[in-house]
């Protein structure tokens, strides 16, 4: 596979991309062109990883079901009889027929529409309509134990559904551990209990005509803000942000430490109840690689993950929480959560024709993957070095 990609783009313009900052270059075109080069992406980067396919609480009954394509990977998302999210491949083992085709609720099997082949909702084959014969559902030949549905890799992670679709990767506990220990500093344990999805202005999709990569791109630096965000930047100014790298390097960032939200009236949402007293005008915007974009705040959470669907164009999805059930469902704060909702609709649209003309401009010949500051482009160019090194399977090291 390394082999694979190098036929499509050379080597020194994946290499360069691990320099140090001051001479590094992006990406080069080809990871934003070339639809060659996203069959290797969706392996390297999309199976071999942990990856976000949406959120639990978009299933919230037993038996609630809906598929998701992953980059032309079938697959099906359903919350079973013991109220565990399950992933299982969306096809039946007997003769490949997509089982799922749009959002449903089921009461016992998922049933295959071709010959009525029957799963339970562990993922268990229980029937076999006329396997041996008319009206005979059993064969001594064939051991039903062993013709389930394929499950997925998987792990729910507040609200967030992950999965490694190689089952490759390292436990998701232990990949996630290193920006939980960071944002131990934030909020608890108890607190991320009490995160609870709305009922109105909790989600947004924003459509965008370009490569996934340059959301996450865009997401993780804060010097575009005079220039993009100058509503945000009244109040939250670049002076304000910090950069986020997470190492192991699986995430990077930014934060501020003047978080003031300005709410008509100065009405005010509830807070986590843990969160730090020293932290309370802090928060943090960290890019889970390859992508979910989180969002902490004392008052409210928010996922915003990303749907490949070709190497130029991306379907993003914002999932907005709330601190408790009066806060996201109660009339009492129905205003603020518009409010609220409006904000950071506002925000992602700003960057939407930003993204869309970066993947315009990388259809210039002359361009080399740009250049870094070498003071506000760090995560952004931390971002780019875990793709490299993802496509090369090289060990990463900071530079």
């Amino acid at each position: 596979m390394v082999s694979d990609i190098f036929r499509i783009i050379d080597k020194k313009k994946l290499d360069v991309v691990s320099e140090s900052i001051e001479n590094a270059h992006g990406l080069p075109n080809e990871c934003y062109l070339n639809g060659e080069y996203t069959k290797i992406e969706r392996k390297k980067i999309f199976e071999d990883k942990w990856v976000c396919i949406g959120v639990a609480s978009s299933v919230p009954n037993i038996g609630d079901i809906r598929p998701f394509n992953l980059l032309g990977i079938p697959l099906i998302i359903i919350r079973d009889k013991k109220n565990k999210i399950r992933i299982f491949h969306n096809v039946c083992s007997h003769r490949g027929y997509k089982l799922i085709n749009k959002k449903c609720s089921l009461k016992n099997v998922l049933r295959c529409p071709y010959h009525s082949w029957s799963y339970n909702f562990e993922g268990s084959l229980v029937a076999t309509p006329h396997l041996g014969g008319i009206n005979q559902h059993e064969h001594k030949m064939f051991d039903k134990t062993k013709n389930g549905l394929k499950e997925v890799r998987s792990a729910v992670w507040l609200d967030l559904i992950m999965v490694n679709i190689s089952n490759n990767e390292m436990s998701f506990e232990e990949y996630i551990k290193p920006l939980e220990d960071r944002w131990s500093a934030f909020w608890t344990k108890e607190d991320q209990k009490m995160i609870c999805r709305p009922i109105d202005y909790g989600y947004f999709l924003l459509e965008a005509k370009c490569n996934w990569k340059f959301a996450i791109e865009n997401f993780c630096e804060s010097y575009h803000l005079p220039f993009v965000h100058p509503g945000l930047n009244a109040y939250s100014k670049i002076d304000d942000h910090y950069h986020i790298q997470g190492l192991p390097n699986r995430f990077a960032g930014q934060g501020t430490s003047v978080y003031k939200p300005r709410f008509r009236n100065n009405d005010e949402f509830p807070n986590f109840p843990g969160w730090s007293k020293q932290k309370v005008e802090y928060a943090e915007y960290v890019a889970l690689f390859p992508n979910v974009m989180i969002g902490i705040h004392k008052d409210h959470y928010y996922a915003y993950w990303l749907e490949p669907i070709s190497h130029e164009y991306t379907k993003e999805h914002m999932e907005i929480y709330y601190v408790g059930e009066e806060a996201a469902r109660g009339n009492t704060y129905k205003s603020l959560r518009k409010q609220n909702f409006e904000q950071w609709h506002s925000i992602q649209s700003e960057d939407l024709s930003i993204i869309e003309g970066m993947q315009e401009g990388r259809n210039s010949p002359v361009y080399n993957g740009g250049n870094f500051s070498p003071v506000l482009d760090n995560p952004t160019h931390h971002f780019n070095k875990w793709v490299a090194t993802s496509l090369t399977d090289n060990d990463f090291s900071t530079n």
